[in-house]
C-alpha cells in the first residue's frame, strides 16, 4: 500500500520534516530494480512540494525505465562522513509517471532548478519513511510510518 508524500506529511508531520530536510541536502540516492530483478541506484535531486514527492528525469534514463516497467523504489539521503552525521531517512515506495500539467506545475514550483520540457516527472508514493540518527541530530518522537492499508486495496 503506498500513499501520496502530503497524506504521509499530513498524518506525520514531524518526521515529514526531517525526511524532507535529510532528503533536500543533496545528494540523494534512488535505488530501482532492473528487469533481471537486480538493484540499481542511482543520485537524484528529489523534490517535496506541499502534496508530493518528485522526481524530474531524462526519458531515456535507466531509472525511468526501472520505475515506468516495475514501479519499485527505495530512496535514500546521502550522509557526509562515517558517523552518519546529520542522520539518515529513507522513503520507499510505488514511483507513478505523471502527466497532469497541474502537477507537473507544482513540482516545477517546489524545483531546486528548471527541469527541462523533455523530461519525465515521476511521483513518489510512500509505503514507508524512517529516520535515524548518531547522537548529534534531535530525531522526531515517531522514527518509522507505514502506509496503512485501504479497504479498497484488499
Amino acid at each position: 500500500m503506498t500513499t501520496s508524500w502530503g497524506d504521509f506529511a499530513t498524518a506525520e508531520p514531524e518526521l515529514a520534516a526531517f525526511v524532507a530536510a535529510r532528503l533536500l541536502a543533496a545528494p540523494s540516492y534512488l535505488a530501482t530494480v532492473r528487469a533481471d530483478g537486480t538493484p540499481r541506484v542511482h543520485p537524484v535531486t528529489p523534490i517535496i512540494g506541499d502534496t508530493g514527492l518528485y522526481l524530474f528525469m531524462e526519458p531515456t534514463s535507466p531509472k525511468a525505465a526501472d520505475l515506468r516497467d516495475r514501479g519499485w523504489f527505495a530512496l535514500h539521503n546521502g550522509v557526509p562522513d562515517n558517523a552518519g552525521t546529520g542522520g539518515e531517512a529513507s522513503v520507499s515506495g510505488i514511483g507513478r509517471l505523471s502527466s497532469d500539467d497541474v502537477v507537473r506545475a507544482a513540482a516545477i514550483a517546489a524545483a531546486s532548478y528548471q527541469p527541462e520540457d523533455r523530461y519525465l516527472l515521476f511521483e513518489l508514493c510512500p509505503a514507508q519513511v524512517r529516520c535515524n540518527g548518531y547522537g548529534d541530530v534531535v530525531l522526531p518522537e515517531r522514527r518509522r510510518w507505514t502506509a496503512a492499508v485501504r479497504a479498497e486495496s484488499i
